[in-house]
């Protein structure tokens, strides 16, 4: 299994933070948010090699951040070659770049790159192994307006998602996606048509809510901590309550 990491936005809301470095690179509680992620990828056996997808404007930030990081894991920085704001491929778009240009064939745990989060991966494989379809981890936001804010998935009894939406003005629950997702390797070449047919790159999201029309997708849920870093505040925030 591979590891992508989407690490290639310009996280514009940060500025001036994220003006000359990566969002991925800001430090919180003393080393960059890309380790903290790393390190939970680490303890999964399975996953052999780690793919950090970036962008042409800060691919040499992480060439030299990887030149003096010790991984257990092999670790491949991919240039995506976009520029700006304007021209990036968005996540489904650099998912879809990393697989054909890298020719991964591989079943693929995705994690957002800016994201933080407490809890261990292990379960959520653990599900994987148990189910073989595509895995969703999910955090209670336990806040229906904070949740009108973020990708919200509704599941039944078995954990089997029933309803997704993108920043839905009526929220049906408050689990939150992650941003971490396990696909199977026909899932991924699902991803990939879905793109070449529908055009969107934009958002995870705008696959998983197409997705669980198409075959079942499981969802592990987590109430232990997770930090979407999207602005300064909530920078600081985890910077203050993130425990590792």
């Amino acid at each position: 299994m591979k590891s992508i990491i989407l690490a290639a936005g310009y996280a514009t809301r940060l500025w001036p933070l994220t003006k000359d470095k990566p969002k991925p690179l800001l430090e919180v509680k003393g080393k960059p948010i890309v380790e903290h992620i790393i390190k939970k990828i680490e303890a999964i056996s399975i996953i052999d090699e780690i793919f950090i997808v970036t962008n042409d404007k800060f691919f040499r930030n992480f060439l030299e951040w990887n030149s003096s990081f010790g991984s257990k894991k092999k670790i491949t920085i991919v240039n995506d070659k976009t520029f700006s704001n304007d021209d990036r491929l968005g996540s489904l778009g650099d998912i879809k770049f990393v697989v054909e240009n890298i020719d991964v064939v591989d079943d693929v745990m995705v994690v957002a790159g800016d994201n933080l989060f407490e809890f261990s991966l292990i379960p959520v494989m653990d599900m994987y192994a148990e189910k073989k379809k595509a895995i969703v981890a999910l955090y209670d936001v336990k806040d229906i307006e904070l949740a009108k804010q973020y990708g919200i998935v509704a599941v039944d009894s078995g954990n089997k998602i029933v309803d997704f939406e993108e920043k839905p003005q009526q929220p049906k629950s408050t689990l939150s996606s992650t941003g971490i997702y396990v696909y199977p390797k026909t899932t991924v070449e699902k991803l990939i048509k879905f793109v070449d047919d529908d055009g969107k790159k934009d958002k995870a999201g705008d696959f998983l809510e197409w997705m669980y029309k198409q075959e079942d997708v499981y969802c592990y849920v987590t109430k232990e901590k997770w930090f979407d870093i999207g602005t300064l505040d909530q920078l600081e925030k985890a910077k203050e309550e993130f425990g590792g």
